[in-house]
């Protein structure tokens, strides 16, 4: 229950402040966040099949988001920041979606 009530007042801070981020920053928010979303799906099908750790959730959550924002400042530096910033969505995309497929056979029986 405190996940669900500190998620519903974060999203609710968020709404009335309205936070900006800095214009460096821009190449760099959408693949974390896409990463985290990534370790999110993986963390709830760790837990639907009963093998979820508190660990392996928070280093999970933190190398991916690290690993696509060190992918996408790597493409910046080389010039390739577009490509390398949608192969980094692309491939986190597939995880996503291979563990919503898990998840949905898993509660679905399907």
């Amino acid at each position: 229950m405190v996940p669900l009530l500190a998620l519903a007042a974060g999203l609710v801070a968020g709404f009335l402040v309205r936070p900006t981020a800095p214009d460096w920053l821009a190449p760099y928010l959408p693949v974390a966040v896409v990463a985290a979303l990534d370790a999110l799906a993986g963390g709830l099908r760790a837990a639907l099949e009963r093998v979820f750790d508190d660990l392996v959730f928070v280093v999970s959550f933190l190398t991916n988001a690290g690993v696509a924002v060190a992918l996408v400042a790597v493409g910046e530096r080389l010039g390739v920041g577009g490509a390398l910033t949608t192969g980094v969505v692309v491939v986190f995309g597939i995880r996503i979606f291979t563990n919503a497929t898990a998840l949905r056979r898993h509660l679905f029986r399907v």
